[in-house]
């Protein structure tokens, strides 16, 4: 099991006795902090620059509809990355993290 999955299975774990508003609190609290540190990531993206996307959390989130052309990728010197336990890059063009670990499975 790799550190994604472990994360994972911890975050799950810590999830599943908490009421759905719970949840989705924790949810909103952890976007709010990680879109703070991808403006400071994603923000300076070769892929990103230039192309009128205002989104981020793209590893969380999934795909940009405005993202269109790999032009280079930063995400493995994010802290998310690390934090998380995340091993993709390109999440602005590919899918968020649990997409692209579903396609591994």
């Amino acid at each position: 099991m790799g550190k994604f999955e472990e994360v994972m299975e911890v975050n799950m774990e810590k999830m599943k006795d908490l009421s759905p508003e719970e949840k989705e609190k924790q949810m909103k609290e952890w976007m709010i902090g990680a879109k703070g540190i991808c403006k400071e990531y994603c923000g300076k993206c070769p892929s990103y620059e230039g192309t009128g996307e205002i989104d981020f959390v793209f590893c969380a989130m999934g795909k940009s509809d405005k993202i269109t052309e790999e032009k280079g990728c930063i995400c493995g010197k994010c802290p998310i990355t690390e934090e998380m336990g995340l091993r993709w890059g390109f999440y602005c063009t590919r899918g968020s993290s649990r997409e692209l670990w579903a396609a591994e499975k």
